[in-house]
């Protein structure tokens, strides 16, 4: 016999009742029945029971070992008794009465527990993640990863796609997020960057002859946490693709997300849906105008609505002035509120005021009659003309949002949200994709009261050279798409400006030279010089799409060793200080006030 184990803890049935067979494992969970001892051991597979009583001479070993200590049990298999099957085990007909044990790892007493699923501090559940990686969800969460990952992979490989690595020490950007810089010990003075994306190194695989790339990239970037993004790195699904519209990307990418996400839709009994091919496309303004934002959930029935016009001249002079002033009004239905106290809609009020905004209007309605402070100025007939253009029932109240239209449609956006949260609209048992389309290719930037790239530098804009030689650069769009699902943003991507001459001009117009760009992007542009093929690509994020599938509401829950919120591993204690002798080396003197300690 194998001298750890002639099965894993999730692997014996009925079948093999009578046989002697090894197990090891971690000691699940404990219960004692006055001299009869049940054990819950546990592998990667799944749990088996092992009974031990006066006669196993295993008992008192058993007995003295704390939970999470790893042991060898030799035992016969044996059918449980009628009434104690337990359904919810793949072992659940047998159990092994232990006829040996033997000690590998005796625990100490546990920082966090193991078994069940109480909520403990992320600082104690990060400072011992090889305890919390124990744990059922978060064990299941990972072994989800490694599978979508596996999917993603075939999938791209059967579209046609094939798998490189890019450099992870690279140059630092000028563009982007804050690098990760790395100091050179061979060049003094220099540093190497670790990647934000591959995204030049994969347009140059392009250049290269390349037609399909892909692969599973490490990303990294010196930027905050969020709930759905993890300090230092993340991980994508980074490919490009050579002699393609916008079309052919999206063709080509679609069915691998909709597959994964239908192959997996089901995990742990969820039984999700997953919105049909092809994915619907909303263009930019659309989204903002609509939604708040161009990371739509479209599970949210909510729609906003420009209700600017409605006060223009009206009896509302709040209102009117902010129209008149060139600025606008949104309206954000709330479906059948004819119920909801005035406390409803005062506490939404409230919550916006919280959020840093002067204040969200409203007006409740009730078998067609409005009431409430704006009905009230607005007047009935102003209110059902309002309603009429919303698609309002009879009893759907609405809020409201007012001031210039960058703000009102955050607020608008924030507001639909919150709403169809208070009001459980949300069908959380869909997944519903789209993608956000023409995206402007520069906006002004009121700080530096200067035109600028908005999105992708080095996006094709639409017209191409004659649109940045003819129009206002304000309303030029560009080929630039993100792919959204439930309100999660999963990838930005375009089709890339792969011309010199429209770059330098792009550029131009953003307030750069020619010798700047060749200077800080030598690589991309000079290779344009010598026969570029149109190419175009995106980067769907891997932690965004398991978080989803895992329906988990942090993406540390789907990373196996993540970092804090303020990039710290506190498992590993990094960052941590380094020895003179290693400053020496690179040559680096630390800043006055900055020690080692």
């Amino acid at each position: 016999m194998h001298a750890y184990r002639s099965h894993t803890c999730g692997a014996l049935t009925a079948a093999q009742v009578g046989e002697t067979v090894r197990l090891s494992g971690w000691i699940h969970r404990k219960r004692d029945h006055g001299g009869v001892l049940f054990v819950d051991l546990r592998d990667h597979y799944g749990v088996t029971q092992i009974v031990a009583d006066s006669d196993s001479p295993a008992l008192p070993v058993l007995e003295g070992l704390r939970v999470e200590s790893v042991v060898t049990i030799d035992g016969v298999v044996k059918a449980r008794g009628e009434g104690t099957v337990n359904a919810n085990l793949a072992t659940g007909e047998i159990e092994v009465f232990a006829k040996g044990v033997t000690v590998q790892s005796a625990a100490q007493e546990l920082p966090m527990p193991v078994f069940g699923d109480s909520e403990y501090p992320e600082e104690i559940r990060l400072r011992n993640r090889f305890l919390d990686l124990r744990r059922d969800q978060l064990h299941a969460n990972i072994m989800l990863r490694s599978h979508v990952i596996a999917s993603l992979r075939r999938r791209m490989i059967d579209q046609g796609f094939t798998e490189f690595q890019t450099p992870i020490l690279t140059a630092s950007s000028p563009e982007g997020a804050r690098d990760y810089l790395v100091p050179s010990r061979v060049h003094p003075g220099k540093f190497y960057a670790l990647p934000q994306a591959p995204q030049m190194f994969k347009q140059l695989l392009m250049v290269a002859g390349f037609d399909r790339y892909f692969q599973i990239a490490p990303c990294f970037r010196d930027e905050d946490a969020r709930a759905d993004r993890s300090p230092g790195e993340f991980y994508q699904l980074d490919f490009e693709m050579s002699y393609v519209t916008q079309d052919d990307v999206f063709a080509a990418i679609e069915p691998v997300l909709h597959g994964v996400f239908e192959e997996f839709a089901n995990w742990q009994g969820k039984g999700r849906t997953v919105s049909p091919l092809p994915f619907k496309r909303i263009p930019y303004r659309e989204s903002m105008l609509k939604y708040g934002n161009d990371k739509p959930d479209l599970r949210n029935p909510i729609v906003i609505g420009d209700v600017s016009e409605f006060f223009r001249g009206s009896g509302f002079g709040r209102f009117a002035s902010i129209v008149e002033g060139g600025d606008v009004v949104r309206a954000i239905p709330a479906p059948g509120t004819q119920e909801k106290s005035r406390k409803f809609f005062d506490d939404m009020n409230s919550w916006a005021q919280s959020e840093g905004f002067p204040g969200l209007g409203y007006a409740t309605q009730k078998d067609g009659v409005f009431g409430g402070p704006i009905a009230n100025n607005h007047g009935q007939e102003g209110m059902k003309a309002i309603a009429d253009a919303l698609g309002l029932g009879p009893n759907d109240g609405v809020f409201f949002a007012a001031g210039k239209e960058a703000q009102a449609a955050k607020l608008a956006g924030l507001a639909r949200t919150r709403a169809a949260e208070q009001l459980d609209l949300i069908d959380k048992s869909r997944f519903e994709f789209c993608w956000i389309v023409d995206f402007p290719m520069f906006e002004y930037d009121e700080d530096a009261k200067k035109i600028d790239f908005s999105h992708n530098p080095f996006s094709m804009p639409q017209g191409e050279l004659e649109a940045l030689e003819t129009k206002d650069p304000l309303d030029i769009l560009a080929w630039q798409y993100d792919i959204v699902c439930n309100g999660i943003e999963l990838s930005s991507g375009a089709i890339r400006n792969h011309r010199p001459e429209i770059m330098y001009k792009a550029f131009e117009i953003a307030g750069y030279t020619q010798e700047q760009v060749d200077a800080n992007f030598s690589g991309m542009i000079n290779a344009f010089k010598y026969g570029a093929p149109p190419h175009g690509g995106s980067a769907p994020g891997v932690d965004r799409i398991v978080m989803l599938l895992a329906d988990q509401p942090n993406i540390r829950e789907v990373i196996v060793f993540p970092m804090n919120q303020r990039a710290e591993d506190l498992m590993m204690q990094a960052p941590s200080p380094v020895s003179e002798k290693q400053l020496k080396e690179l040559s680096i003197r630390l800043a006055p006030g900055v020690t080692l300690d």
